[in-house]
């Protein structure tokens, strides 16, 4: 057996092919390496032109301090899976005004390595990706500063006149920043979840809110550091009071989720419909809803095992709401059925919906009987389908015609869709005009 050079090149080429980044899909574990790539060839290059002043050290110690602070806060609220969201920015924003490109960059690797620590150890790749994304944006936002600052005429908050629109450029390059952040952030979540609404994700009113609150405590937290560094010392508990109303809501927004599957849960589903329902009678706007009942999930678990069944009925629910329109209303509704509710949808829409669906998971039984070694059971759904042209009733009345077509998409030999169509008065009584249609 060689033990020389070419034995631990071996070894280290096999070990690097064992790394878990590379059991991504190919296109997004290539993305992750290449981002990760232009952060550390950019730390390189900006560290070869920025030389070490005292100065500049001291106030980069100071702000990673209090960043480390904010990470033991985070610690022992717990660190919320999926788009992490915190307030780091406060401290980070000043290092990217304040001091060169250089500890813009360097800036993020020391929290996201203390957090992996401290809080929650992820997949390695995972943080490192982070890390470089957040020290790109930051960087950029850096760059950018100093190229306003220079067509200002100056690098810091200079005269009195000078200083509003310094402040505004701060708050230019930290909306920069977040841009910059989100649109690489972005491709590697939808290539890991393709269900992931962007919408959800960046545009939610509550994300906005704080995004928008952490936006401005970062741009005062640099104005106060560059007049004097003992701002960081009163800023310190403002930002802890921030961290809490932040995570106060991602609580409610994962009250509102169901655990197994990311959609809503039986209680947020039925309020949100309740309101589209009420505002679809006010406007006499036409309105469905749809159950999808998995067919002999019962067999999947029993089989399988219960995680595996909820492994399949994850899966069931990303698929669901990517066949579905962004406005559309989707959540667990109990067991292994999924309620969606379709706004401004006729008859014919929802049944065109309604088929897509179980057609494209009748196609997939199809194509795993022909891979006796899928490891994930596969399974069809039957919908049933309440479609009103003319809305004024109630949620609980659209609820029972869809259960009622529900039924009899089941007692048909399941794999099937059945929709009933009618018009309701406004006493929200319902005049079926076609109970029978049904697709399979």
């Amino acid at each position: 057996m060689g033990s020389g050079p070419a034995s631990w090149l071996h070894r280290r080429a096999a070990r690097v092919r064992g790394w878990p980044v590379w059991a991504l899909p190919r296109w997004l574990a290539i993305y992750v390496v290449l981002v990760t790539a232009a952060d550390a060839a950019a730390i390189a290059a900006a560290g070869r032109m920025t030389p070490l002043r005292p100065a500049h050290l001291l106030l980069f110690a100071l702000l990673l301090g209090c960043s480390a602070v904010t990470v033991e806060m985070t610690r022992r609220a717990g660190e919320n899976a999926g788009l992490i969201k915190d307030v780091f920015g406060v401290w980070e924003l000043p290092i990217a005004i304040l001091l060169p490109p250089f500890y813009a960059l360097l800036a993020p690797i020391p929290r996201i390595a203390l957090a992996q620590w401290r809080i929650r150890a992820l997949p390695v790749y995972r943080r490192v990706f982070t890390a470089a994304a957040i020290g790109l944006s930051y960087g950029s936002a850096s760059l950018a500063f100093r190229v306003i600052a220079h067509a200002l005429g100056g690098s810091a908050a200079g005269h009195d006149a000078g200083r509003p629109l310094w402040i505004l450029a701060v708050a230019a390059c930290g909306a920069l920043q977040w841009a910059v952040n989100n649109c690489l952030i972005l491709p590697a979540i939808k290539g890991s979840d393709p269900a992931a609404r962007i919408h959800d994700l960046l545009l939610a009113p509550e994300r906005i809110h704080n995004d928008l609150t952490e936006l401005c405590a970062a741009v005062l937290v640099t104005a106060g550091a560059a007049f004097t560094l003992v701002t960081l010392a009163f800023a310190l508990p403002l930002v802890t009071v921030l961290q809490r109303s932040s995570r106060h809501a991602q609580l409610i927004s994962e009250s509102r989720i169901d655990a197994k599957t990311g959609l809503l849960n039986a209680g947020a589903w039925q309020r949100e419909a309740s309101a589209e329902v009420a505002r679809a009678g006010r406007s006499r706007a036409p309105l469905a809803v749809a159950l999808i009942d998995i067919d002999h999930f019962k067999a999947v678990n029993d089989s399988h095992g219960h995680l595996v069944g909820d492994q399949v009925l994850a899966a069931i629910a990303r698929t669901v709401q990517m066949l579905l329109r962004p406005c559309d209303l989707v959540g667990r509704f109990g067991g292994d059925e999924l309620a969606v509710l379709l706004p401004q949808t006729t008859g014919p829409e929802a049944g065109r919906i309604a088929e897509r669906i179980r057609a494209h998971f009748a196609d997939s039984v199809h194509a795993a009987a022909s891979a006796p070694d899928t490891t994930l059971a596969s399974c069809t759904v039957s919908i049933g389908v309440a479609a009103f042209d003319d809305a004024a009733t109630a949620l609980t009345e659209v609820l029972a015609a869809a259960d009622a077509a529900l039924y009899r998409a089941k007692h048909s030999g399941r794999n099937q869709a059945w929709i009933t169509t009618g018009t309701t008065s406004l006493s929200g009584n319902a005049d079926s005009e076609d109970p029978d249609t049904h697709t399979r």
